[in-house]
């Protein structure tokens, strides 16, 4: 079935799912490690038959996931929509290296913890004149699922950034025995419950737990509470603590 990309969008519904329109494709992926425990990548594990029209689960209780079945009537789900509508480049904070610039809207973590290998992304661009830590940061930020990260080259002014065609991946994240975000690719339209429309991006995750305090976008609240995720980013140094 064809992508009908004028018809493409993911429709909030308040208190309720996701209405998936205009044919998008639907996969099942898995976040793969290294031998040393790292993410390195998301795979495809299995496509679904195409539908011009779905309704996904976004209350976490559906006993038919990934689709709705109802549930967030019978449960009082509240998805009331808390995240911040400016645009990203507002949102972010800058990092300078020799050779990349980073831009981090810390607020769009989902914790898939792509951005912490080799001493992690902030380290790395600080050291971007090593074609070593250069090559590892531009793979970091390019993976990183909720599109928190991006990089630039500084003597372009352009952003790295794989071509993603529009689809939506369901994330199963091994590692932590759990299932993820909705991970939404090639700058699908996002439309709030109340009719606005969200900024577009190439890449954003959704939460899909019920859970997370920064909805529709996970936060990672699927594997961490509040307080281990306040830990989490100040091991790291991520920010928002």
């Amino acid at each position: 079935m064809a992508i009908k990309k004028e018809e493409m969008r993911i429709k909030i519904i308040k208190d309720g799912p996701y209405r998936i329109t205009g044919g998008l494709p639907l996969y099942e992926q898995v976040i793969v490690t290294d031998e040393a425990g790292h993410t390195r990548e998301l795979i495809d594990k299995k496509e679904y038959p195409p539908q011009e029209t779905y309704i996904l689960c976004r209350c976490g209780a559906s006993k038919n996931e990934p689709f709705c079945d109802g549930t967030h009537r019978e449960i009082g789900f509240d998805g009331s929509e808390t995240a911040s509508r400016k645009p990203y480049i507002e949102k972010a904070e800058i990092f300078v290296g020799p050779e990349l610039k980073l831009t981090d809207a810390q607020e769009f973590c989902d914790h898939s913890r792509f951005c912490l290998r080799a001493g992690g992304i902030r380290n790395l661009i600080q050291k971007s004149d090593n074609p070593e830590a250069r090559q590892t940061a531009i793979e970091e930020a390019m993976i990183c699922p909720s599109g928190r990260l991006v990089l630039w080259d500084k003597k372009t002014g352009k952003s790295f950034e794989k071509e993603f065609e529009p689809s939506l991946g369901l994330v199963h994240d091994k590692q932590k025995g759990c299932e993820g975000p909705i991970w939404v690719r090639g700058g699908v339209p996002i439309e709030s419950a109340d009719g606005s429309m969200y900024e577009s991006r190439n890449r954003v995750t959704l939460c899909r737990c019920g859970k997370s305090e920064n909805k529709p976008y996970c936060d990672g609240s699927h594997w961490m509470n509040s307080q281990q995720i306040l830990q989490f980013r100040k091991k790291w140094g991520l920010g928002g603590v």
